[in-house]
């Protein structure tokens, strides 16, 4: 919710402020620890086969979602919302994606590779790709059911009919593509398996620049109604709202 800029806090000592801040902490570290057992919880989840043999186009040709692990045991995709004919990539995605290639070396030790998938051809992509600068892995699913399967996208009837039908069923498919991120772990046998997903308010724990923002006085200080709507692609900060792109 956006601050009134006429308000501002109790100024105290700096005796009363730790004080103040002590209390504080201990809601912190309950909250540390409830975030925890949401994480061991997450861990213990059942799996679920994926039988689709998805073909996805990379810089390397085709390749099938099990070449996608390359030669680890996990992978975690990111949904990127880039449909065939778009300009550009999604503004929010982007401002996701910003915070993914300083993190890859750090995934990769731990037994994970990253990709992104988006439909767009791949002759969309990369030019897009190019221009942000990013180097992490990204593949086309142009042609096949792989979003649509994974809950990113929609047909124009369901758009229009506003039923829940995006986050497990929680919230309306107000576009025809919309954002998540999907994990997938390899057994032994081979057999790729879906382990998680997450979408909308999921994804902010991806964006580590919100997560500083937050430990600001302002905060987010976001349009409750469209709580986005600030940000850019990182090289269009200098350009008024309306002449950004609306995704």
């Amino acid at each position: 919710m956006k601050n009134n800029p006429t308000t501002q806090p109790a100024i105290v000592s700096a005796d009363q402020w730790r004080a103040a801040r002590l209390e504080f902490l201990r809601e912190e570290k309950e909250f540390t620890k409830l975030r925890d057992r949401l994480a061991a919880h997450r861990r213990a989840l059942p799996w679920t086969p994926v039988t689709t043999p998805y073909g996805f186009t990379s810089t390397s040709g085709s390749v099938s979602l099990a070449d996608l692990f390359a030669d680890r045991n996990q992978l975690i995709v990111y949904h990127f919302m880039l449909g065939p004919g778009w300009e550009e990539g999604c503004r929010g995605c982007s401002y996701v994606s910003d915070h993914f290639d300083g993190a890859i070396p750090h995934l990769q030790a731990r037994d994970i590779t990253f990709v992104a998938v988006s439909s767009a051809p791949l002759a969309e992509i990369l030019p897009f790709k190019a221009r942000m600068g990013w180097k992490f892995d990204w593949v086309s699913s142009a042609g096949t059911t792989f979003n649509r399967d994974f809950g990113v996208a929609f047909t124009e009837e369901e758009v229009a009919s506003g039923r829940p039908l995006y986050n497990f069923g929680l919230n309306p498919a107000n576009l025809d593509e919309l954002p998540g991120l999907s994990v997938f772990a390899r057994g032994a046998d081979g057999q790729v398996y879906r382990t998680y997903s997450t979408y909308s308010r999921g994804l902010d724990a991806l964006v580590g620049a919100y997560q500083l923002i937050d430990l600001t006085s302002k905060g987010r200080n976001e349009d409750p109604e469209a709580p986005m709507k600030w940000v850019r692609h990182r090289d269009r900060y200098d350009q008024p709202a309306d002449a950004v792109a609306a995704h």
